[in-house]
């Protein structure tokens, strides 16, 4: 009897994310579940003519420490034996990681030839079709690309890094990824299956081949008017997906010049006009200190920075804009805007939390934002660590790891689980403008309308040369209600309790900023972490401001 209360709000749960998905999701999930191919062995086809011109692309740092000894997500582990492949002490995303082979075209590769060629070598034997983590889909499609675009960079060396044993090998992977197309999840797992058809068919020669790229190919051609918005963002909303998406397009760029008969002259210039507006975006999207902001699933480390795809792409001949950044630039189909001075940058979330169907790497951060003064983080989101089920991957997407407004101790956006999402906060009322020495930008969101007390959050940004105010105002019947502002690590407090306010010191303290709320009223601090990577938790401070009305004026100014 103690179960029943519950039984009604699972089931409202359940129903708000369900009742998004598209048919072929709910297909796709049942045929994926059942289906198993069968392997086909047969040996790889002949290897289609290139022509070398393959560009070196971004370079990570090496993920290998020695020869059985690899870190990822800031965790070491080794693979002494067969079983270490699919250990299930080891978190599921660091296997999926072991099985990408992204070390193969880390900074540096060219010192690790012979491990890596023994590393494949042990792949295939310890490896066998269909079994295991290494064969899921999303990890085959990184590998396929990782193995070819090895071989391309051998060749520039004057020397095959592909024996006989990894082409058939790949030719196998291709056919089960073939069969396996992750129509189920959809949005960037599609396409880095297509990705690799592409590659594969472009690689290899003859018939078979040939389907391969076709259906990659066609895949592409869909998804990049699906995923890839008007003003350059991927519809995920993840800063992190969009920088390895960007990567992938500059990819196929590549690929396009070492085998030009496998790609019409259209989509390789659509291609090029889909990176330099991506390009664009994620300039947008990152802070003075090179990396991206921390909305959604975001982290760094993961996806390589601005700075290196730009020099990727210019590699490419994609043109990379270097003119000026305006003091407010509007990302409008994404839902992002940033406002910047000489002195501060302000990136803000207006946006919806990812397409309806698919708002897996969404958290609840609608109407959060981030600070940047003198080109130190001195505001931030909390990130992300884990895609592990638990308490903290759900306190990492829920409201108060972000700097907004948390009503009724609720978060905006109904998060569950891992990837799911219920009930979904809406901005709507978007504006922003410019007067005499300012910049803003206003917005609303109905997240918690579904409350009892029906709130609407509204809220105003206004950028000033000497500072940043925040203008909250919540309609309906509140209890309970606080503005959440979490410090940068580097970022020292001083509260000064007679005048109720904050001091914050910049790392170095050549920077400081005064906080003072309207009405005058106490300011709490309590401990916090910033994920700032995968596996990784630094220690900071949250700053916390109550509601005693309706409305907040919170002023930051810089001192």
């Amino acid at each position: 009897m103690s179960r029943l209360p519950i039984l009604p709000i699972n089931l409202s749960r359940y129903f708000h994310t369900l009742r998004h998905l598209r048919p072929i999701q709910i297909y796709g999930r049942l045929w994926h579940s059942v289906y198993q191919p069968c392997a086909d062995v047969r040996p790889a086809p002949t290897r289609r003519a290139t022509n070398g011109d393959w560009q070196p692309g971004c370079l990570r740092s090496s993920l290998m420490l020695d020869s059985t000894t690899f870190r990822f997500l800031n965790i070491t582990g080794s693979l002494r034996t067969a079983a270490d492949w699919d250990d299930p002490a080891k978190l599921r995303l660091w296997r999926y990681n072991l099985h990408y082979f992204d070390d193969l075209n880390a900074e540096g590769a060219g010192t690790r030839v012979d491990w890596h060629r023994s590393l494949i070598a042990r792949w295939i034997s310890e490896n066998p079709p269909s079994v295991g983590t290494g064969w899921e889909p999303y990890p085959v499609s990184l590998r396929i690309v990782n193995w070819i675009k090895w071989e391309f960079s051998g060749q520039l060396r004057g020397e095959s890094a592909l024996d006989r044993q990894a082409l058939n090998s790949l030719a196998f992977q291709t056919r089960w990824l073939l069969k396996k197309l992750e129509i189920h999840l959809l949005g960037n797992h599609l396409w880095a299956n297509a990705k690799a058809l592409v590659f594969a068919g472009a690689f290899f020669a003859g018939p078979e081949a040939n389907r391969w790229l076709h259906k990659g190919l066609a895949i592409l051609e869909r998804e990049l008017s699906e995923q890839i918005l008007p003003d350059g963002g991927h519809f995920e909303r993840s800063p992190m997906y969009h920088a390895i998406l960007l990567e992938d397009v500059l990819d196929l760029i590549n690929l396009s010049h070492v085998a030009p008969p496998c790609f019409s002259p259209g989509f390789v210039a659509r291609l090029h006009a889909t990176a330099t507006r991506m390009l664009h975006w994620l300039r947008v999207m990152t802070h003075p200190d090179g990396q991206i902001a921390l909305f959604n699933d975001a982290a760094f480390g993961i996806a390589s920075d601005y700075a290196a795809i730009a020099v990727y792409a210019q590699r490419l001949t994609v043109p990379v804009d270097q003119t000026a950044l305006n003091m407010i630039e509007a990302l409008p189909d994404s839902g992002y805007v940033r406002l910047q001075n000489e002195r501060a940058v302000v990136i803000c979330d207006v946006a919806p939390i990812g397409p309806d169907y698919l708002p897996g790497h969404a958290h609840a951060d609608t109407l959060s934002f981030e600070l940047s003064l003198d080109g130190h983080r001195m505001l931030v989101n909390g990130g992300t660590s884990t895609y592990e089920l638990g308490a903290e991957r759900q306190r990492q997407r829920g409201t108060a790891a972000h700097n907004t407004i948390v009503v009724d101790g609720q978060d905006s956006s109904e998060v569950w689980g891992v990837f799911r999402v219920a009930r979904r906060a809406r901005s709507f009322g978007v504006n922003w403008g410019s007067e005499v020495g300012s910049v803003w930008l206003e917005a609303s969101h109905d997240g918690y309308l579904r409350l009892a007390g029906r709130v609407i959050h509204l809220r105003r940004w206004v950028l000033k040369p000497d500072g940043l105010s925040i203008e909250d105002r919540l309609n309906g019947r509140v209890g309970d209600a606080y503005s959440a502002l979490q410090q940068h690590p580097g970022v020292t407090a001083q509260i000064v309790e007679q005048s109720n306010s904050v001091n914050l010191f910049s790392p170095g303290e050549n920077a400081k900023i005064r906080l003072v709320c309207e009405p005058q009223i106490k300011i709490y601090s309590e401990p916090s972490t910033w994920h700032p990577e995968f596996g990784q938790g630094v220690n900071s401070t949250l700053l916390k401001v109550r509601f005693q009305s309706e409305s907040l004026l919170t002023r930051l100014s810089w001192l």
